[in-house]
């Protein structure tokens, strides 16, 4: 059994680009030693990920040190089936698969990739428009006596998606793996945070960073953030607008954790120092005016 507590941390290693990383197992398995090192532990993963690949990819440098299990936590996706090519599927639709017959299979499937005898936990990676909240429950809890999987969530999905399949379960869902960013504000207003502060479980927020946007953009309001987040940066002593983006989403009471999606330890150290850096509610929200372009009601 994991030693690790079960609320996720406020940083996680997220590892869906690490095939395009073009890294040696030895190499993933340094990276992770020093992430482990500067303080971050979780890591976060899912079936389809490098065209299934990044899972097993990650199990092969999990091998070269076995006891490195017991230091993190493995979170990991399931639900989405895409139409690969490779995989002789050409010409059929994308499309979700919540049964539980494919819940449990890929969960099976993840644990024989991460050479692991139980995932720290199993998110439904997007709202399944068949999903028979039932049937879900069932998967769930048969993982969850057989010790495959120790806790449970869900990514993606709105307030009463969640909700439903809550109703369902005997034990507590433990996030929602949404997307959150300063660009990219959407879980503010479509209670989606509501709930997480309501439910007392963390939110996991993916594209941070809004995939570079804030970054590379050069529409009116990714300049306009870039701009606010400097000013901002330059106050509170931040290295970099990146810090600032990091601060300002741990700040949201709903606790939140941020999935880092990079393979550099230097940016991982950095989002680890942001952890210090505190912001006003006057610049919390002057970086929210810089997103929406206009001042509060």
């Amino acid at each position: 059994m994991s030693n690790l507590d079960r609320k996720i941390d406020e940083l996680v290693l997220g590892f869906w680009r690490l095939l395009d990383w073009q890294i040696s197992p030895q190499q993933c398995l340094t990276f992770l030693e020093q992430a482990i090192e500067a303080g971050v532990r979780h890591t976060d993963h899912a079936d389809i990920y490098g065209g299934y690949g990044c899972e097993a990819e990650f199990g092969k440098a999990l091998a070269l040190k076995p006891s490195i299990r017991d230091e993190i936590k493995i979170i990991t996706k399931c639900g989405i089936k895409p139409a690969f090519a490779s995989l002789g599927l050409a010409g059929q639709a994308n499309h979700y698969d919540s049964s539980a017959a494919h819940i449990i299979s890929s969960a099976q499937q993840s644990l024989k990739h991460f050479n692991t005898d139980r995932l720290d936990a199993l998110l439904i990676h997007r709202p399944d428009y068949l999903m028979n909240a039932d049937e879900v429950a069932e998967a769930f809890t048969t993982l969850k006596q057989n010790g495959d999987v120790l806790e449970f969530g869900v990514s993606n999905f709105t307030p009463s998606q969640l909700s439903l399949l809550q109703s369902r379960l005997d034990f507590e869902l433990v996030t929602n793996q949404i997307e959150f960013s300063p660009y990219e504000m959407q879980a503010l207003d479509d209670g989606s945070l509501d709930q997480c502060q309501l439910l007392d479980i963390k939110p996991m927020c993916w594209s941070p960073l809004a995939g570079g946007r804030i970054f590379a953009e050069n529409d009116e309001k990714a300049i306009r953030l870039r701009q606010v987040l400097e000013q901002v940066g330059s106050e509170i002593g931040a290295s970099s607008i990146d810090q600032v983006v990091y601060a300002w989403l741990l700040m949201h009471p709903s606790n939140p954790s941020v999935v880092l999606g990079t393979g550099n330890i230097a940016r991982v150290e950095s989002a680890v120092a942001a952890k210090q850096l505190k912001l006003s509610r006057e610049q919390w929200y002057r970086i929210w005016q810089g997103s929406t372009g206009h001042s509060v009601p």
